[in-house]
């Protein structure tokens, strides 16, 4: 009984996320590895879930406006479980993990609640929104496209489509170029 009480924070039998360090890169494995872990040594009952934090992020490849899912914390996997004995075996002895985010490696500390629940808002987002850091009248340099390296002048702002049409100055006038916020910066 007294070693029980050594594995575990707060009261016995509480349901609590817990952070768990992976090997870098190697986080989606690890929580592939758990599941199929739980479901062999048949824990349902003490480990609820296994997620990899991750954040849906705007990026610009080849002038082409993508979604990508992005890890927010590198070498992390988040484990909903009731923390005893043999929950924190399982999980510390799955391939990859190096063990329990806390001050001690055997008395791991929970996630706050409101933890969780901001990084499950994050991750909650269907279609990220890309932050317009510029107003018109603002000098800009496009960063990315058949423009790039060349400066301009902020003459509109689209936010809901996350583009700005920039004047840029060829032959002697100044064009309007339709681009994406993030193929530009503030000068």
């Amino acid at each position: 009984m007294a070693e029980e009480s050594k594995t575990t924070t707060g009261k016995k039998g509480e349901r609590h996320w817990f952070a768990v360090h992976t090997y870098s890169g190697y986080e989606d494995a690890v929580a592939r590895y758990l599941k199929q872990r739980v479901e062999s040594l048949d824990m349902h009952d003490l480990i609820f879930s296994v997620i990899v934090p991750k954040e849906k992020k705007i990026k610009i490849k080849n002038n082409q406006r993508r979604i990508v899912e992005e890890k927010i914390y590198h070498g992390y996997v988040l484990v909903d479980m009731i923390l005893n004995e043999n929950s924190w075996y399982v999980v510390r002895n799955t391939p990859r993990v190096t063990g329990f985010v806390g001050a001690d490696s055997t008395a791991p500390t929970p996630l706050s609640r409101v933890e969780v629940d901001d990084l499950m808002q994050k991750m909650r987002v269907e279609e990220p929104r890309f932050l317009v850091t510029v107003a018109p009248g603002d000098p800009v340099k496009i960063t990315d496209g058949p423009f790039k390296d060349f400066d301009g002048k902020v003459s509109e702002i689209d936010e809901d489509r996350g583009k700005i049409k920039v004047l840029v100055n060829m032959f002697g006038r100044d064009t309007p170029v339709e681009l994406d916020a993030l193929q530009v910066k503030k000068i």
